[in-house]
């Protein structure tokens, strides 16, 4: 459970292709991003761009897990923020920046994601037709997954409202776990965006909301055991595992955090350094 950002502002929101008039085209060696694996947003780009295979045509910047600019933004981006939207605030990732110019792109993660899947060469991650698709995944992940972890283990909550929140978060799992059963990604035999945002979504479930669940809580979520053995199979691929920075997300997870630890925090559901390691020995 974190604190809201005091400093939150719009998204500066250009799309690559969608307009002529705005000057960016899908080129090779013209974009840059700007990430902090810690964060989940920057951890679904980063294996997205992975799994594109974009290494070679869209260069990657690291950002340090915690933001240095004592305003939930990053002083590397700050000359980027001030080209593109003079005092803008935060000077937070992700980013899409075009080198080109000097001026950001966007701010936003669900467009970004799409622009990347969508003009540039690779895997087709967001399949024509898949698109109501993908948004029903994106939704049950925020509001059946995500917003019921957070308010599950809020110390402040009553004993009702944290069980109704723990009933909607294991409903959810139950039709991560039911759609599973098709096939061995959410949309069929094929990766997408559905499957990143998914998996993000069970890192994040495991790795912050869990402590501050009680140990009941978490039994119950592991006992999903196909939506967790597929979250460990895809932290074993090498366009997964590899962003997976688990001290980061713990340090900007205590950063944050307004709750309290629960028993939870002592049953680890998946051991995702373990299967990262599986991951690299294996090549």
């Amino acid at each position: 459970m974190s604190a809201p950002s005091p400093f939150a502002a719009p998204s500066l929101r250009g799309r690559i292709g969608h307009d002529a008039r705005s000057g960016y085209y899908p080129v090779p060696h013209r974009y840059r991003l700007h990430l902090s694996l810690s964060c989940p947003h920057c951890l679904q780009i980063a294996v997205t761009h992975s799994l594109l295979g974009l290494e070679d045509t869209l260069p990657v910047t690291l950002l340090p897990a915690l933001p240095d600019a004592g305003d939930d933004g990053y002083l590397a981006l700050r000359p980027l923020y001030e080209a593109t939207s003079h005092q803008h605030r935060p000077a937070a990732a992700p980013v899409l920046s075009d080198d080109w110019s000097g001026r950001i792109v966007s701010t936003d993660p669900a467009e970004i994601l799409t622009d990347l899947a969508r003009r540039f060469p690779g895997p087709d991650l967001h399949p024509c037709g898949a698109e109501a698709a993908i948004a029903t995944v994106r939704q049950l992940c925020e509001l059946s997954i995500n917003a019921p972890a957070q308010r599950a283990g809020r110390s402040d909550a009553t004993p009702d409202e944290r069980a109704s929140a723990l009933g909607v978060l294991l409903d959810g799992l139950a039709t991560v776990e039911r759609r599973l059963e098709a096939g061995p990604y959410l949309l069929g035999e094929d990766l997408t965006l559905a499957d990143v945002e998914l998996w993000v979504t069970l890192v994040r479930l495991d790795t912050v909301h869990r402590w501050h669940l009680d140990a009941a809580a978490v039994q119950g979520i592991a006992g999903h055991s196909r939506v967790w053995a597929y979250a460990g199979r895809l932290a074993g691929h090498p366009a997964f595992g590899r962003h997976l920075d688990l001290d980061g997300i713990a340090r900007r997870h205590h950063t944050r955090c307004l709750g309290k630890e629960a028993a939870g925090a002592a049953i680890q559901i998946v051991d995702w350094a373990e299967h990262a390691q599986v991951r690299v020995s294996t090549g």
